[in-house]
């Protein structure tokens, strides 16, 4: 993980309104956002298209149009860059499954793969429902499942992010993964 000071750093002058800071904010974590990207693309299995680099790309797209932020450090910016990525996600995967219901196109003839494709995004999108219920009953622990289980936020990370206690983070991502074990299923992984 890049130096947490040098991105604090970054982040203060991108708020600033110094664009070279947000130049080499990037450069700098790149590799801590396809991290996260990985991830992300690990929930519900393999997305064959949508890749990392497309995913932190798209990211980057929305990082670039935000022109007010005001970043309290760098568990806040990962957050953000977690809960931007799910949705660029979560809206593909609805556009594709809006597809494949007719979506106005033509059809073509489907690869070999496309079954698995349809699961995955399928698996995705009953995720994304599970953590959208949760997050209408309790706000706060579908953003801890956001940065810990999307954005592999450690405990004090999350904490942070979310101007909250460690302890509350702890309880809270008990509960959560409660609650979503029991939303989709016993069977599902942690």
């Amino acid at each position: 993980m890049a130096d947490s000071t040098e991105i604090t750093r970054l982040l203060e002058g991108w708020s600033g309104g110094d664009d070279a800071s947000f130049d080499r904010l990037i450069e700098l974590v790149y590799d801590d956002l396809r991290r996260i990207a990985h991830r992300h693309l690990g929930v519900g299995g393999r997305h064959s298209v949508v890749d990392t680099t497309v995913l932190v790309h798209e990211a980057y797209v929305k990082l670039a149009g935000v022109d007010d932020a005001e970043w309290s450090g760098r568990a806040q910016f990962f957050a953000f860059c977690s809960q931007a990525m799910r949705r660029i996600l979560i809206d593909f995967a609805r556009r594709r499954s809006s597809e494949k219901r007719g979506g106005g196109r033509i059809r073509v003839p489907l690869r070999d793969d496309a079954a698995a494709i349809e699961t995955n995004i399928a698996e995705l999108l009953t995720v994304e429902d599970a953590i959208t219920r949760l997050e209408e009953r309790h706000e706060r622990m579908a953003r801890i499942v956001v940065c810990r289980f999307y954005g592999g936020m450690s405990v004090p990370d999350t904490a942070e992010a979310l101007g909250t206690s460690v302890r509350t983070v702890e309880r809270e991502w008990t509960r959560a993964r409660a609650y979503l074990r029991q939303a989709l299923g016993d069977d599902q992984p942690e």
